[in-house]
């Protein structure tokens, strides 16, 4: 069977122009990366398609296929006749060369140039780190200079693209050396990840190029003397900034191995951000298709409320139907399955994990009060009595269940359920929140604990009650709330799978994002800089003298 990378190198893509014309862009609203990749330039959008959101169960070793599934959906809508453009996040360096991988789908459900895609793509990710790191360089500037505006403590970090644990912790040293009036300094710090910085997120929640200067200027750098904010705007930073991005803010036009259009921009993490591709990047393909197909980061209780809660209120839209992922050996997994025996029916694992995907369908229905389609990627493995129990679990539960063949049918493999999704989309519903924005931070948070994770509240440290306090004591009120956890459970425990009750969200800090408006919670064990796997996946990389690219996925 031919890997990922060999289907993608093996398909005959169309010339980018093509592509756009699906879509009825002209040459003049595209700027061509090549013959295959566009940046696409839009006046104006009119937001009018009926929107998918494809998210998922909490992940396992199992996968589920959420971006495959996204993928397959949209050719399959596509060969219905339907005019759909996919709406997907940007590959992060760090998943591909660590466990994870890319982020292109896979089998014969995939967006293409896969390789450039997973890799350096159109230069987005390091024009953010580029941006980020330019304000790093100057808050430390301003301070070796004199520190007119007398900070006290500095909030905002450097990143970089890649897992790298070494950087968690760092110290900062500052020689002032022969510079007269100039002050040496030291204090600690430490990396983030560039898919959990706020630039990432500032670039995905701004609507154009003004409103990203607006959210730039009001970063949060630190605290002065009097215990005040020192933004970004009072360090002249925006602009320089906002010149880095000119070009990263424009949505990136690809397509798919059947010649789908596909909107891939921005990539916010879901577990430690707020998991869902740009805002001009949904606007766009909500304007230029009758169906967009979107998704959000790892399962529906990080990426979906995240996208639901936060982006659906920035943007000013709501999903017509939401998707929800799942695999017969995931749910497995979630049961207590041995991860070597996943190809053997196990009826009672199966039913022990089964309410890890109803928890997040009752969710998307009942709290959300949007329709909800369950698609479950076919395996050769499944037998008929695990794939009879999932679809009468699901039927109970009042959402209809789909096995899809996406990842070896592609399209073809995907009608069945986006036929499923075509009727979800054509009912009537109007999106509910999980917690209402007028409310404190702390209620905010156990609101989305008790609604969405099923979950008891949360316990706060001295360092988050402190923070909240300062928040709140500015005045600063009305904001989304993002809570960073384990992806792998519902609770802040990786450990614990399935649907557990009984516990509480432990929120060790919090971090106010005046740029992203929005409020995270640090909840767990999660860290804003991952690391690289035991075995990471860089070791099975290669390219050979030709400039073949082996390994990548």
């Amino acid at each position: 069977m031919l890997t990922d990378i060999e289907i993608a190198e093996n398909c005959k893509m169309k010339d980018i122009r093509e592509i756009a014309k699906k879509l009825s862009l002209d040459e003049d609203r595209i700027e061509m990366y090549g013959k295959y990749k566009a940046k696409i330039n839009l006046d104006k959008t009119e937001p009018k398609s009926k929107l998918v959101l494809v998210t998922a169960i909490n992940p396992t070793a199992g996968g589920e296929g959420k971006t495959t599934v996204s993928i397959g959906l949209a050719d399959g809508m596509s060969k219905l006749g339907k005019k759909v453009c996919l709406a997907l996040r940007e590959p992060s360096l760090g998943p591909v060369f660590g466990i994870k991988g890319g982020a292109a789908g896979g089998g014969y459900a995939q967006v293409v140039p896969m390789s450039d895609i997973n890799l350096h793509f159109t230069g987005d990710l390091h024009a953010i780190t580029a941006a980020n790191n330019l304000l790093c360089a100057m808050i430390d500037n301003h301070i070796l200079r004199g520190n007119a505006l007398k900070i006290k403590e500095v909030y905002f970090r450097r990143c970089m693209d890649m897992n790298d644990r070494a950087l968690r912790n760092l110290t900062i040293n500052c020689e002032a050396g022969l510079m007269k009036g100039c002050a040496s300094f030291q204090r600690q710090e430490g990396f983030e990840i560039t898919a959990a910085s706020e630039v990432m997120a500032i670039l995905c929640l701004s609507r154009n190029l003004a409103d990203l200067k607006r959210r730039i200027g009001n970063i949060v750098v630190g605290i002065d003397v009097d215990g005040g904010y020192v933004r970004a705007s009072q360090l002249n930073a925006q602009g320089a900034m906002a010149t880095l991005l000119k070009d990263a803010i424009k949505p990136n036009l690809v397509q798919t191995l059947e010649g789908t259009p596909a909107i891939v921009h921005g990539g916010p993490f879901a577990n430690i951000a707020h998991g869902c591709n740009s805002v001009s990047a949904t606007y766009a393909a909500m304007t230029l298709a009758d169906y967009t197909v979107t998704e959000a980061g790892f399962g529906a209780d990080l990426g979906a409320e995240k996208f639901l809660d936060t982006k659906c209120r920035v943007a000013g839209i709501q999903p017509d139907c939401v998707v929800v992922v799942a695999t017969v050996r995931a749910l497995k997994l979630h049961g207590g399955a041995d991860k070597a025996q996943l190809s053997v029916e196990n009826m009672s694992a199966l039913r022990a994990g089964l309410p890890n995907l109803l928890k997040h369908v009752e969710n998307i229905k009942k709290v959300f009060n949007k329709p909800v389609v369950v698609a479950m990627n076919r395996f050769a493995t499944d037998t008929k009595a695990e794939t009879d129990e999932v679809l009468t679990a699901c039927k109970k539960s009042g959402a209809k269940a789909v096995f899809t063949d996406v990842f070896l049918k592609g399209g073809e493999g995907g009608k069945e359920l986006a036929e499923a999704v075509i009727t979800a989309c054509a009912k009537k519903s109007k999106l509910r929140f999980a917690y209402n924005l007028k409310d404190g931070i702390v209620k905010k948070i156990e609101d989305i604990v008790k609604n969405v994770y099923g979950g008891d509240g949360a316990e706060f440290t001295e360092t988050a009650l402190r923070k909240v306090n300062e928040i709140e004591s500015k005045g600063i009120k009305g904001l989304p709330v993002i809570i960073a956890k384990t992806q792998y459970s519902l609770s802040d425990d990786a450990t614990k799978l399935a649907r557990p009750s009984g516990f509480k969200i432990h929120v060790r800090d919090i971090i106010y994002k005046g740029g992203a408006e929005f409020i995270v919670a640090v909840a767990g064990e999660i860290m804003l800089m991952p690391g690289l796997g035991k075995v990471p996946g860089a070791e099975h990389i290669d390219v050979d003298e030709n400039g073949k690219i082996t390994g990548l996925s």
